[in-house]
């Protein structure tokens, strides 16, 4: 385990995947190790494996007239484990050129009225988030920068600014299958075949490489910031 001082920043990486041996929960752990190799004492939340329940219930509904509510135990858990994170790294497949239910419903519980928004001085405030998101279209499809646009819409304008983070970075991660697929002019999907041997090996360590530039560089700026 790496050794950190008593005064270390903390990072708290959310992985929202249901499987342990996907790609995203690999990008997820390769990640923490990053944080740790740069001085972060690592919070790891895996909404599945800790049994999150994204659906909203009445004890986290919003109270419009009262922002002092008190939500439920579980929510006011995960509102301490963001409080105590100076960086927030939230690491996902992209659904329908958005984010899975898990997490959506992770926000939309704990990123609640009174605590993530709603005041005068946002509580987030000063705090930074990477939104990695793993894609299974190619680099080059002609769906990717409309992709990139509505994450960047919806994660960094629509939900972290809007939450008072000083900084809200996208990194879209394409090229996560290992079959290439593309719709073709008349809406058809084409399925290539699976990559293997040494060629998969390549694919992979290049996607390596560019999750670990997506983390360095926002470590980077906030080092610049700071």
């Amino acid at each position: 385990m790496t050794q950190h001082s008593s005064d270390a920043r903390t990072a708290l990486v959310v992985v929202a995947h249901h499987r342990t041996d996907s790609l995203t929960a690999h990008t997820a752990r390769r990640t923490v190790g990053r944080l740790e190799a740069a001085g972060y004492r690592v919070d790891l939340l895996d909404l599945h494996a800790e049994g999150f329940d994204p659906r909203m219930n009445v004890a986290d509904q919003p109270d419009w007239g009262d922002r002092e509510k008190q939500y439920s135990d579980e929510t006011h858990a995960h509102m301490r484990r963001i409080l105590a994170a100076e960086v927030v790294v939230a690491v996902f497949p992209v659904y329908w050129q958005s984010v899975p239910a898990i997490l959506k419903g992770w926000i939309d519980r704990v990123w609640n009225y009174g605590f993530a928004y709603g005041r005068s001085k946002p509580r987030l405030a000063g705090k930074r988030i990477l939104w990695l998101g793993l894609a299974g279209a190619p680099a080059d499809d002609v769906v990717v920068e409309g992709m990139r646009s509505v994450l960047e819409a919806n994660l960094n304008e629509g939900i972290a600014y809007y939450c008072g983070f000083s900084r809200s970075t996208v990194g879209l991660l394409t090229d996560a299958e290992d079959r290439p697929q593309r719709l073709d002019a008349e809406g058809n999907l084409l399925v290539g075949d699976a990559v293997a041997g040494t060629e998969r090996e390549a694919q992979y360590a290049d996607f390596d490489r560019r999750a670990r530039e997506f983390v360095e560089k926002f470590l980077a700026e906030e080092t610049v910031a700071a």
